[in-house]
C-alpha cells in the first residue's frame, strides 16, 4: 500500500508588527510626570520604566537614606494609574501584617479574611532587610507566582503586581541580609545615587515653588494599559545572535575563576525579558546587542556569588561582570524581523 503524500503546509500569515509606538508614548508620558518630582536620574527611571512593562519584574534599590527611593516609587505608581501601598519593614513586623489575616466577627459568628497591603499593583517594601527572614519570606510566593496563600486558601494578586524594595548599605546592626535565593527574585538591583550640585539646587528650588512637601502626579496610564504594553513586549523579535550572546554571558558567570556561583536560568530569562522591554521603550521592534549590554549590570551583578579570595582582593559582583562584558564578543549585527 502506497503511503499517502504529506499534506502541504500553508505558509504562516505574516505577524503584525508590535505596537511599540504605544509603549514608547505611554512610557514617556509616565516618565514626564515622574520627572516633575524626581530631578535627574534619567537612566534609573528608564530601568524602572522597562520594569513596569515586563511581566514578573521586581526591583531592589540599595542606597543611602533620603535619596527619594520612596518618592520615586510613589510617583511612578501614580503616573501609571495604579494602586500603591507602602510597608515599613521593622523587626516586629509579622507575615500576616503583609498578606492579611482572618478576623473573627462576633456579630456574624465567623471568621472573615481581611486583606493585607500586599493586595495592590505597586508595593513598596521599605527597608526590607530590617524584618526577620520569616517576614521577608512572606513576599516570595507573591513575587514568584502573583498569589498569596493564607490558612489554606490561595488568592490571586492584582495584575500588574510589582515589589519595589529598598535597603540601606549603612546601619546594618540589627538587620537581616537578604539571602541569595531572595536576591535572585529581584529582576533588577538599582541605586539612585547622590544628586549633582546643580540637581541639588534644582530640588531646593522646586520645593520652594511648590510651597509644600507633598506633590501631585497625574495618571497617564492604567493597569489595563500596562497589561497591554506587557503583551506588546512579548512580540519583540529576538534574533539567534542575541540568544547566543545572552547564553555566552550567562555561561561565563558559571566558569569565571572569581565566582563561586554564577547566574541561574532565572537570570538569563530576566535579561531576555528586560532586553525586549528596553527595545520597546526605545521604539524598536527587535533587540540589539546594546540592549543586552545596557542591562547586564543591573540584572546580573547581584545574582553572582564571589569566592572569598576575590572578596579579599577587593572585587565585587559589578567588577566581575564588567570583566565578563569586556571579554565576551558582541554580535556584529542583529537582523530585524
Amino acid at each position: 500500500m502506497t503511503a499517502p503524500l504529506p499534506r502541504p503546509i500553508a505558509p504562516a500569515a505574516p505577524a503584525s508588527k508590535p505596537n511599540v509606538a504605544l509603549v514608547q508614548r505611554t512610557v514617556e508620558g509616565i516618565l514626564g510626570q515622574v520627572r516633575q518630582v524626581i530631578v535627574g536620574k534619567h537612566q534609573v527611571l528608564r530601568y524602572v520604566a522597562a520594569g513596569i512593562v515586563t511581566e514578573g519584574c521586581h526591583i531592589l534599590f540599595e542606597d543611602m537614606p533620603g535619596l527619594a527611593k520612596s518618592v520615586m516609587a510613589n510617583a511612578v505608581s501614580q503616573a501609571a494609574g495604579c494602586e500603591f501601598r507602602r510597608i515599613q519593614f521593622t523587626p516586629d513586623l509579622l507575615p500576616g501584617d503583609i498578606t492579611g489575616t482572618s478576623i473573627y466577627s462576633a456579630q456574624e459568628g465567623k471568621f472573615s479574611f481581611r486583606a493585607g497591603p500586599i493586595f495592590c499593583n505597586f508595593l513598596l517594601a521599605d527597608e526590607i532587610n530590617r524584618a526577620s527572614p520569616k517576614t521577608q519570606s512572606a513576599l516570595l510566593e507573591a513575587m514568584a507566582e502573583k498569589q498569596v496563600s493564607v490558612e489554606g486558601t490561595t488568592m490571586r494578586l492584582p495584575v500588574p503586581f510589582m515589589v519595589l524594595a529598598t535597603q540601606n548599605p549603612v546601619e546594618q546592626e540589627g538587620t537581616y541580609p537578604l539571602p541569595e535565593a531572595q536576591l535572585d527574585r529581584f529582576m533588577l538591583k538599582l541605586s539612585m545615587g547622590y544628586p549633582s550640585r546643580d540637581e541639588e539646587k534644582e530640588i531646593l528650588m522646586r520645593r520652594a515653588k511648590r510651597g509644600k512637601d507633598s506633590f501631585e502626579v497625574k495618571p497617564v496610564s492604567s493597569p489595563e494599559q500596562l497589561k497591554q504594553m506587557a503583551a506588546i513586549v512579548e512580540q519583540i523579535h529576538v534574533s539567534p545572535a542575541i540568544y547566543d550572546y545572552i547564553a555566552d554571558i550567562i555561561d561565563k558567570t558559571r566558569t569565571h575563576p572569581d565566582l563561586h556561583a554564577g547566574a541561574s536560568p532565572r537570570g538569563s530569562l530576566a535579561l531576555f525579558k528586560l532586553s525586549r522591554s528596553w527595545a520597546a521603550i526605545h521604539g524598536r521592534t527587535y533587540v540589539t546587542a546594546d540592549d543586552v549590554r545596557d542591562l547586564i549590570m543591573p540584572v546580573l551583578a547581584h545574582r553572582v556569588i564571589l569566592r572569598p579570595e576575590a572578596r579579599l582582593a577587593g572585587k565585587n559582583g559589578s567588577s566581575v561582570m564588567r570583566d565578563i562584558i569586556e571579554s565576551t564578543p558582541v554580535p556584529k549585527f542583529t537582523v530585524s524581523p
